[in-house]
């Protein structure tokens, strides 16, 4: 597959949508280049065979058979000429758009990857799908457009040279209407962009809600939400449609300008060219050429109130997506990152969290929310005074953190193909991965698909159950086999059998390395070396599962849900 260089999601250049379209046409410029070329002698080619046409009808007045046949041969090779040209012309303006619509999606993808975990809280995903659908599009289209466009002015001048040589009145008329004319239509462009921005918009956030039904459609059939979210929809989609239908008027007459500005010409001129060869001061070809020279008119100045419209998409489309570009990562390196030091403790100073190196660590939170907030700090996804072996992690970079110190969130999602492709991540994976699968409990999630860990499943395992799904990403986790690990709530969706050997066999596997997992269920917390307990972002106590129960009743009834009390 053909990959594009890409500049860093950071770079000035690339920071407003008009530098953006212009950082594209940079970066394809030879295939532009060429592609204003080839469509220039396509379209000139065009312009000149009206010409040829007028020249060998005066050639049959004036019975010059030789000039005939002359003119004849000039119109055929101006024929091949237009067809070969035509061809060249399509290949570089289908390379034109590819280009930009790779590019930019590329360069999107990446500004995710950079993201990461930040990605999700700084823009809504319609955002962003968005970017994947219509925008490429509308950027392509840009880049597509800019062959034709400038062929177009180039056309324009040529018949007025030619029309200027013929009838210095006729040839003014083009000269000076045709931007005349093109002024006042770029009246419509000021309207066209505002409304396309405003339906933009609305796609957008129509996107957002139809995601977050999508992905929480389970919930809402529980709770019996489904009407009320589908009313919304319903609502939010019928003013979508309705600033559809706004944005698509001033477009309905940018489509009746490409045909009323030409028709103008060829109304007035046609007239004046009949008034001139009445008075002799035309030949009956010169007259027949000007009417084709009229009519022909309708293809450059169609092609440049298009070439407005697909430049306004673009720009509106290139404001989208410099909008992902210019999000900045929650954490980034320092000016000079320290070299990783030697395994030691990992300390969160905000909750007094002690990570002592190679032990097996149980956070429990007496608010849920403390435990995906800790892990991120421990994880280094939000800028905190966290520290390990004493060196502060935000003087590491945040590469040498990822690659240790891994993160697993209980919503992290699945990516859809090969189911064993997505176990195993990347190149980085280096454990077993049917050891991972046996230490998972997952066996018979594999076993029961047609070609086992061959076979493809669903974007997020749709296909799965709650407890099956949080058991093929406890197997990815364990595939990556990281320097330290925190989990948070690895078995909240399996049932009790199978989180006990679960429980058992984790902490087999990682034993003697960096574990942290967060959960207050007793059979993960009793497998444990050390159990801290977490109240209101502090930690209020540590040590062993059985002696906290015996020790902190707070702790006791949280992890037992109060059932000792009830007995």
């Amino acid at each position: 597959m053909r990959t594009f260089p890409v500049a860093d999601p950071g770079d000035p250049d690339i920071r407003s949508a008009g530098r953006y379209l212009i950082w594209l046409a940079a970066r394809s410029r030879r295939t532009i280049t060429m592609g204003i070329l080839w469509a220039s002698v396509w379209m000139v080619s065009q312009a000149l065979m009206p010409a040829a046409v007028g020249r060998a009808i005066d050639a049959i007045e004036s019975r010059e058979e030789s000039a005939l046949l002359a003119w004849s041969g000039v119109l055929l090779a101006l024929a091949v000429v237009i067809g070969f040209t035509g061809i060249m012309r399509h290949r570089n303006a289908v390379s034109n758009f590819l280009d930009g619509a790779f590019r930019t999606i590329q360069l999107v993808t990446r500004q995710a990857s950079r993201l990461g975990a930040a990605l999700q809280r700084r823009i809504a995903t319609g955002e962003v799908v968005g970017v994947g659908t219509s925008d490429l599009d509308s950027i392509g289209g840009a880049l597509d457009i800019t062959a034709r466009g400038c062929a177009s002015i180039v056309a324009i001048v040529a018949i007025a040279v030619v029309l200027l040589q013929m009838s210095v009145p006729l040839g003014l008329l083009v000269l000076l209407g045709v931007p005349l004319l093109m002024g006042l239509v770029s009246l419509l462009l000021r309207p066209l962009h505002r409304r396309q921005n405003a339906y933009r918009d609305l796609q957008s956030d129509l996107a957002d809600r139809a995601v977050d039904i999508a992905s929480g459609l389970r919930v809402l059939r529980g709770i019996g939400g489904e009407r009320t979210f589908a009313a919304r929809y319903r609502r939010e989609s019928q003013d979508l449609r309705a600033a559809g239908v706004r944005t698509a008027r001033i477009e309905s007459m940018l489509e009746a300008a490409q045909f009323l500005v030409p028709g103008f010409f060829i109304a007035i001129g046609t007239w004046l060219a009949a008034r001139f060869a009445l008075d002799g001061r035309l030949t009956v070809g010169q007259m027949v050429s000007f009417y084709g020279y009229a009519a022909f008119l309708t293809v450059p100045i169609g092609t440049l109130t298009e070439a407005a419209d697909k430049i306004v998409r673009g720009h509106v489309a290139a404001r989208r997506v410099v909008r992902v570009l210019s999000l900045e990562p929650g954490v980034t390196d320092g000016a000079k990152p320290l070299a990783w030091p030697a395994p030691g403790d990992l300390i969160d100073r905000r909750s007094g969290l002690v990570v002592r190196s190679g032990i097996l660590l149980g956070i429990a939170c007496e608010d849920p929310q403390d435990a995906p907030a800790l892990a991120d700090r421990l994880g280094r996804y939000e800028g905190a005074d966290v520290t390990y072996s004493g060196v502060p992690l935000a003087d590491l970079a945040v590469a040498d953190v990822r690659s240790r110190i891994l993160v697993a969130h209980h919503d992290a999602g699945l990516f859809s193909g090969p189911l064993g492709r997505e176990l195993t991540p990347g190149h980085d994976g280096v454990g077993d991965l049917a050891e991972a699968v046996r230490i998972a409990c997952a066996e018979d999630v594999v076993d029961a698909l047609d070609d086992g860990l061959d076979t493809d499943i669903a974007a997020r395992g749709r296909e799965f159950s709650g407890g099956q799904v949080q058991r093929l990403r406890l197997v990815r986790v364990l595939v990556a086999d990281p320097q330290t690990l925190v989990l948070i709530e690895p078995t909240s969706a399996v049932d009790a059998h199978t989180e006990v050997r679960i429980a058992g066999r984790l902490a087999d596997h990682r034993r003697g390395r960096t574990t942290v997992v967060a959960t207050t269920s007793p059979l993960v917390l009793d497998t444990m070396d050390e159990v801290a307990y977490v109240e209101d972002g502090k930690v209020m106590a540590v040590g062993p599962h059985r002696q906290l129960l015996k020790t902190e009743p707070r702790y006791a009834a949280l992890v037992t849900r109060g059932e000792e009390d009830d007995a």
